[in-house]
């Protein structure tokens, strides 16, 4: 089987790095196609990340709620950056969401 073209990874390319300070420094961010650089972007990932849950729609609905106070925050801040990566959360959960509604009743392996 032929491994695809995007693997490995060259990390020197890869325009996310994980070790930039993004609100010092936000001019390095940049914005990338859906989800690209959630998991990577600190200190959002760490700030955002522990409100982002999706498991019953009660704890959806609260976390949304959550996740939605700090867009405002971000927005209130002019933090661009900061309000990007709520998006980009935000968007996740809903195609999370989207994908386990699909499912529903049917074993995920």
């Amino acid at each position: 089987m032929q491994r695809p073209g995007y693997l490995p990874c060259k990390l020197k390319d890869y325009p996310w790095k994980a070790d930039v300070n993004h609100p010092k420094h936000p001019e390095l961010y940049r914005v990338g196609m859906g989800e690209q650089g959630v998991l990577i972007c600190e200190p959002y990932k760490s700030e955002i990340g522990q409100h982002w849950r999706f498991k019953t729609p009660e704890i959806a609905t609260e976390s949304g709620t959550k996740i939605c106070d700090l867009f405002e925050g971000y927005l209130n801040a002019n933090d661009f950056v900061g309000a990007d990566m709520v998006r980009k959360y935000l968007q996740m959960g809903y195609t999370r969401a989207r994908r386990y509604a699909n499912y529903k009743g049917a074993k995920i392996r």
